[in-house]
C-alpha cells in the first residue's frame, strides 16, 4: 500500500480522536459559554448605567449616598449585636423592681394637699 491510500485512514483516526477529545472538553465549553453570556450581560448593563449616570449625575450621587448610609447602619447594627445589645439599644440583663420607702423602712404615703383657688370675683365680693 502506498502512502496515498493510508492517508484517508489516518485522517479518520485523527478525526475520531479529536471527537473524543472534544467530548471531554464540552462540559468546560458550556462553562465558557455561560461565562461569556454573563460578561455580555454585564457589559450591556454597564453601558446603560454609564448613559444614565451621564444624564442624571445628581441621582447617581444620591444613590451612592443612600448606599453608604445603608452600609453604615448595617455596620453599626452588626457592632451592637457583637457587643451584646438588642436592636432597640437595650443591654441584655436582669432587672428587679425596687419600691420607694420612707426613712424608717415603710413605704412612703403620697401626700397631696389640695389648695383652694381664689378667683378675682371671689375677692371682689369678699371686700
Amino acid at each position: 500500500m502506498s502512502k496515498l491510500t493510508d492517508l484517508p485512514e489516518r485522517a479518520l483516526e485523527l478525526a475520531s480522536s479529536m471527537g473524543d477529545n472534544l467530548r471531554h472538553v464540552v462540559p468546560s465549553a458550556g462553562k465558557w459559554l455561560e461565562t461569556g453570556a454573563k460578561l455580555g450581560a454585564l457589559r450591556g448593563g454597564v453601558r446603560v448605567a454609564t448613559a444614565v449616570a451621564r444624564r442624571n449625575p445628581v441621582m447617581v450621587a444620591a444613590a451612592a449616598a443612600g448606599a453608604g448610609l445603608l452600609w453604615y447602619a448595617a455596620h453599626r447594627r452588626a457592632k451592637r449585636a457583637e457587643a451584646g445589645e438588642n436592636a432597640d439599644g437595650s443591654i441584655n440583663g436582669s432587672a428587679r423592681r425596687v419600691d420607694a420607702r420612707a426613712g424608717n423602712g415603710r413605704t412612703a404615703p403620697r401626700k397631696t394637699t389640695a389648695r383652694k383657688r381664689t378667683s378675682r370675683t371671689t375677692r371682689a365680693t369678699a371686700e
